[in-house]
């Protein structure tokens, strides 16, 4: 094991092979994400398995377009299956709200929020009044949702942009954000305040070992006077300086999380315009910015010949060769046409490598295109074992690549499942252990930008055959087996 920097603690045993993606984006039927100034954000997509087939499904916002459903046919095919209709959809994210096994849809809008309850064979019904979602005007962008102790029905948080409605905005015009607590039949709208134009939120255990939303917000539309924000979920309230927790301001856009040094706490990775922010966690709770050998910061294009600052939304972590290192894409692409901002801004995929440190290789492995990239998700579509790229762009067709990377390393996947109203448990810790180290990954749902995934949990585990995978579920008990490489597992909590 080596450090970088004495900062970065990493496990695995470096990359295996040269990624390398294939360009299938002509098996996704015609689909754009459009529209005007409240379309600049948004573009997300959620994949998940509408079908239970074992293949991911993607939902794509449409922008002023309609929303699509692209029901996964095997082999790269895919075909639009009827939806509620909805325009002004910014972006979506799988939750099961009722415990029934379908995966419903959080859709997130320009105008009223909807809930979609899922049925059989990837039927979907608007539940927005059967489970008493509250309705308003406002321009919504972010979500996240988890269970609070004893209650059936998940909490939901949902991140407002700008108010539309302000005479003075739309600069230093953010919108309230809420909290949706599950009351009767229905939900409860409380006022989250202040709001500074979150892009993305995550609800998620954070440095201190604690349930906390992380929120990352616009400093372009909020000016001055905003910061990033924690808000600590026990305690319902902020943290701030006093508890360790500095007044950092960003161009925030989205949100990834993921243990990368085997301590069994999150780093966070934060994107924005020009730098992308990768904070390390520390053992006292806080967060240290990564240095920058690290090769995390991604601030300019890497290639296409614009020096100008880069513009990051979507980012993910994921094992692209399965060599046990978690991996880091980051969608890119100029708001609209901002002049100080990259106009040729290529999307990243960051391979991590042995000594913890980050090379740039999407232009050889063939996913550097020049569009308004905005949503994504690392999903295998085929189900051989390799992640490959989904990706909504703004004003252009959606793009889809295979991975056909050679000489990757074994793999697993875990599925969860636990009895009551949080059926997928979310709030657990997956931890997986090889020879070669410890990986844990959160079940969350929300972070990203405008959209997410719930699938199986994919871990790279290099040449390992065989990996002992623990699960902390929700309640803080564990359960423990010893799993073959190359099968997807489902855990359920005694």
């Amino acid at each position: 094991m080596r450090s970088l920097a004495g900062a970065l603690l990493i496990i695995g045993q470096g990359a295996l092979a040269a990624p390398l993606f294939e360009d299938r984006s002509a098996a996704l039927p015609k689909h754009i994400y459009g529209g005007d100034w409240e379309h600049f954000v948004g573009g997300g997509v959620a994949v998940f398995d509408c079908n239970a087939d074992g293949l991911p499904d993607v939902f794509a916002a449409g922008g002023s377009n309609p929303a699509s459903l692209m029901v996964n046919g095997g082999s790269f095919t895919f075909r639009l299956a009827p939806l509620p209709a909805m325009t002004g959809v910014t972006g979506a994210y799988p939750i099961d709200v009722d415990a029934d096994g379908h995966m419903d849809l959080f859709v997130l809008r320009v105008g009223a929020n909807k809930i979609l309850k899922g049925g059989p064979d990837c039927t979907f019904d608007d539940a927005t009044s059967l489970w008493g979602l509250p309705q308003d005007d406002a321009w919504s962008t972010a979500f996240t949702a988890w269970w609070e102790q004893g209650d059936d029905r998940p909490t939901f948080a949902i991140g407002n942009y700008v108010d539309r409605n302000d005479p003075d905005g739309p600069f230093e015009a953010c919108d309230d954000n809420a909290i949706l607590r599950p009351i009767g039949k229905g939900y409860a709208a409380a006022p989250l305040t202040p709001g500074f134009c979150p892009l993305s939120i995550l609800a998620a255990e954070d440095a201190r070992r604690r349930n906390a939303l992380r929120l990352s917000n616009d400093r372009h539309y909020y000016v001055e006077g905003g910061y990033e924000q924690m808000w600590d979920i026990a305690e319902r309230r902020f943290l701030t300086e006093d508890d360790g927790w500095p007044t950092v301001a960003l161009w925030g856009m989205g949100i990834a999380s993921r243990d990368l040094t085997g301590d069994g706490r999150d780093e966070v990775m934060l994107t924005s315009m020009g730098d992308q922010v990768l904070q390390i966690a520390q053992a006292d709770g806080s967060y240290t910015a990564a240095p920058y050998e690290m090769g995390t910061y991604a601030q300019r294009p890497h290639t296409g010949g614009d020096g100008r600052p880069s513009t990051g939304w979507h980012a993910e972590f994921g094992d692209i060769d399965n060599d046990g290192l978690a991996d880091l894409l980051i969608t890119k692409g100029n708001v609209d046409q901002m002049p100080g901002m990259a106009t040729r801004d290529p999307n990243n995929l960051l391979m991590q490598m042995s000594d913890g440190s980050f090379d740039e290789v999407a232009d050889a492995a063939g996913l550097a295109t020049m569009e308004r990239s905005r949503g994504a998700s690392l999903a295998d579509f085929d189900g051989d074992g390799r992640l490959d790229v989904v990706v909504v762009n703004r004003r252009a067709p959606m793009e889809l690549y295979r991975n056909v990377t050679e000489g990757t390393g074994n793999w697993l996947r875990v599925d969860l499942k636990q009895h009551g109203g949080n059926r997928n448990a979310i709030g657990a810790r997956i931890t997986v252990e090889t020879e070669n180290g410890l990986q844990s990954v959160q079940q969350v749902i929300g972070g990203g930008h405008a959209g997410g995934q719930l699938l199986p949990r994919h871990f790279g585990l290099g040449m390992a055959n065989r990996a002992t995978v623990t699960v902390e579920w929700p309640d803080g008990t564990q359960s423990s087996a010893q799993l073959d490489a190359g099968q997807t597992y489902l855990m359920t909590k005694p």
